[in-house]
């Protein structure tokens, strides 16, 4: 395996690794919470400790950061890998700085929403993290799959981290809004977020298969796919 091809097993191991542990983390202390809360307001004692709201909301950051995290270092393989193999930086010098720079605003806006406590500045951060992510996925070297975008892992994994964006930026109202429409858009947005989840692990492993060693692909090049035969080799 050549180093290019550890690095685009950078994506999928972290996703591996570190988000989906996240993810059961935080649907069990959701449940938990909730169990909590309803055994609260019918007036019974739980044994649930209210720690549990606390590290929901600690782990749901996380989540957040990390599925962000994900989408970026998996768009700046594809993008700076592709740029270099075409040599953009000679051909249209000012879009790999404009990409880069996107990368660097997004990042710093994501940091800044993790970071801030004021509700304008929160719908600012989460607006430009969004931005970000949709302007940089927008570049010709991303494998989009637009025909089939109801399959397509790209634009599962931009859902779903524009929804954890989302959840950064109204976690605070949800514990001020007392008629609890903040939490009911909480949990159907993350519900909705939960099966994008899913289905990144499914399209996920499909891509992996698509996606070959860098010493394989003059060979797979020649491969005629939609009859799903390539040539013998003598």
């Amino acid at each position: 395996m050549d180093l290019k091809d550890a690095f685009a097993l950078l994506h999928p191991a972290i996703a591996v690794v570190i988000v989906f542990p996240l993810i059961g983390m935080v649907v069990n202390r959701a449940i938990l919470v909730r169990q909590r809360r309803l055994l609260t307001k019918a007036g019974e004692k739980s044994k649930i400790p209210p720690i549990v709201g606390s590290e929901h909301v600690e782990t749901g950051l996380w989540l957040s950061i990390a599925v962000v995290g994900v989408a970026l270092i998996g768009l700046a393989f594809a993008i700076t890998s592709k740029m270099i193999a075409k040599d953009v930086l000679t051909t249209d010098p000012l879009r790999v700085v404009f990409v880069a720079v996107m990368f660097i605003v997004t990042t710093a806006s994501m940091t800044f929403l993790c970071r801030s406590k004021v509700t304008i500045w929160k719908v600012v951060f989460a607006v430009l993290t969004s931005m970000g992510l949709i302007v940089i996925g927008c570049q010709p070297e991303v494998y989009r799959l637009d025909r089939q975008w109801f399959i397509s892992h790209y634009y599962y994994g931009v859902a779903s981290a524009i929804l954890m964006i989302i959840s950064v930026a109204i976690a605070q109202d949800i514990y001020k809004d007392k008629s609890d429409r903040w939490r009911t858009a909480h949990i159907i947005l993350n519900c909705l977020a939960l099966l994008l989840f899913l289905g990144q692990g499914i399209t996920g492993a499909r891509d992996l298969l698509d996606i070959a060693p860098s010493w394989q692909a003059s060979y797979l090049g020649k491969c005629d796919f939609t009859n799903k035969a390539c040539p013998q080799i003598k």
